[in-house]
């Protein structure tokens, strides 16, 4: 097996269910053929630099994965046929990589994904605290 990673770019109007579809839909393609998602991140909806098929926006998936080459060419030829991804790209990591290496990779990225949303969690506390006004601070006495 080889390591992999796709960046892939899906239609911004689709819901959230044809979302988890299509990355469901790419991740049975790796894991049928014996390969392992080592980190999956949805980047979000974000503007493209250029119009791609009229869409101004695009709602980015990235795929870190080990599979077969078979696998890589059976997700890209899918990828083409859809209309709902209007891009993606493909980039190989590794030419070799094991069993063991897979499942540290994937804790680091779990590790990775949990401090993420820690320090997210965090900011988001700090903010609602700063911007919150207080009925004794504000008073109009005319």
């Amino acid at each position: 097996m080889r390591r992999y990673e796709t960046t892939y770019i899906l239609r911004p109007t689709l819901g959230e269910e044809q979302f988890s579809e299509i990355i469901e839909r790419t991740n049975k393609i790796i894991k049928e053929d014996g390969g392992a998602v080592i980190n999956l991140e949805r980047w979000g909806t974000k503007k493209l630099a250029y119009e791609i098929k009229k869409e101004a926006f695009g709602h980015y998936i990235y795929f870190d994965y080990a599979a077969l080459g078979s696998s890589v060419h059976e997700m890209e030829r899918i990828f083409r046929i859809d209309d709902r991804v209007l891009r993606y790209l493909t980039v190989k990591l590794s030419d070799a990589i094991d069993e063991a290496t897979i499942a540290s990779e994937t804790e680091r990225a779990v590790a990775t994904a949990a401090a993420r949303t820690a320090k997210a969690d965090e900011a988001e506390g700090e903010e609602g605290e700063d911007g919150e006004e207080s009925d004794d601070e504000i008073t109009d006495e005319d």
